[in-house]
């Protein structure tokens, strides 16, 4: 049946505002190229976009020859005003931002192991409300939150998690309660980093990868024909269960240990340093472990390092190749504090055994963002969030 004229015109305001977002500040005659519409019709849809505050002139185009410079158009960027947050086993950093992304400002608080839940909850909270503030957001819009452990697929919420501070389940509610006009989207920090390093990283314009997150302990994140696979209950990518030969005992449903956790966590990378004999000084931001593979980068031809980096490779290695053998991705990305620090070294050593255990191809790469891949995915997150609802209401 063909579209009625609401939801013909509720489609194209849609697909520009949509192309704004992707492209940045377009003409009307670059949107009509872009869309495929008629000139009264784009004509039609930036005088009604205009008209519910969701575009503006942001400029002139000055390439024609003759005639008036044409106006060009843009997102309302100050429309709406997001967080985003990367919480941590060890703090949490926050980020505020406009409609379209930009940064306005931005902080981190570390929280101690000793630091009860309520005073923890209120530290990150005021973290939140504090950076709002010197960005000069009245009221936040969407936040988006990135944190270790199972989201549950029905509720959005952040399910018991052994390891995990309890502080952590109770910061969303606390959010939720402090600002009650904003909308609050949690997601598993492996997922969020996958999301940000497909926009702008690693596996940029991949329709299908998986990350593979090394750190405090394991996962993975698992992007198939360009959607982010969750499972029944949120846990695809818990590969830290994963039963694995050389650890000399299996996982059970409420430990990892004996998985292949066992194998490339950061406590088991930290006893395979020691063994070898590889050395760092110790940094407080980040596993002791990601200093240890980093130092071995940093001198690969080292013996004691080549044997730490060639023992590294083969654990990884085995966890990348069930991955692979399962979902043939194409592309493995090594993600977290540990993955960041082995850089095109590891990846390197991953990808040449990778080739030797399994028929199908795939290419190891190094995280492209550093260690802010999950706040950049949870700022993602955010924007298409809000842009969902306030294009949404401008449709009708």
């Amino acid at each position: 049946m063909p579209a009625s004229p609401s939801t013909a015109r509720a489609i194209n305001d849609r697909l520009a505002l949509r192309l704004l977002q992707q492209e940045g500040p377009l003409t009307a005659a670059r949107l009509k190229q872009l869309t495929g519409l008629s000139r009264p019709t784009v004509a039609d849809l930036v005088e009604r976009l205009t008209a519910a505050g969701l575009i503006t002139v942001v400029g002139e185009s000055g390439e024609q020859r003759r005639g008036p410079n044409a106006k060009v158009y843009g997102i309302v960027a100050g429309l709406a005003h997001l967080a985003a947050l990367d919480v941590r086993t060890e703090g949490v950093s926050v980020v505020v931002a406009d409609l379209l992304g930009e940064v306005l400002a931005e902080a981190s608080v570390p929280i101690g192991d000793d630091t009860g839940t309520g005073p923890a909850v209120e530290q990150a909270v005021a973290l939140v409300e504090q950076v709002a503030k010197e960005a000069g957001a009245d009221r936040l819009h969407t936040v988006g939150i990135g944190a270790p452990g199972l989201i549950d697929p029905a509720t959005g919420e952040l399910r018991n998690s052994s390891g995990l501070p309890e502080w952590h389940r109770r910061l969303v509610a606390a959010l939720q309660e402090r600002l009650p006009e904003a909308r609050v989207i949690v997601e598993n920090e492996t997922n969020l980093a996958a999301l940000a390093e497909q926009r702008d990283g690693a596996a940029r314009d991949r329709d299908t990868f998986v990350l593979l997150w090394l750190g405090h302990g394991t996962g993975a994140a698992v992007v198939l024909d360009g959607t982010l696979r969750r499972g029944v209950s949120g846990g695809t990518g818990e590969i830290g269960f994963l039963p694995v030969p050389g650890t000399g005992q299996l996982p059970s449903a409420t430990d990892c240990e004996g998985g292949f956790h066992s194998l490339a966590a950061a406590a088991a990378i930290g006893r395979l340093a020691h063994a070898e004999g590889v050395v760092a000084d110790a940094d407080a931001h980040e596993p002791h472990a990601a200093a240890l593979v980093r130092a071995a980068v940093a001198a690969p031809g080292a013996p004691a390092h080549a044997r730490f980096l060639d023992i590294l490779a083969d654990r990884v290695a085995i966890g990348a190749a069930s991955v692979v053998a399962v979902l043939d991705p194409g592309c493995v990305v090594l993600g977290g504090e540990i993955g960041r620090a082995g850089g095109d070294v590891l990846a390197a050593r991953v990808e040449e055994r990778l080739a030797r255990m399994s028929p199908l191809p795939a290419e190891v790469h190094a995280s492209a963002l550093g260690g802010g891949a999950v706040l950049r995915g949870a700022l993602l997150t955010a924007r298409e969030g809000a842009q969902d609802v306030l294009f949404g209401v401008s449709a009708r």
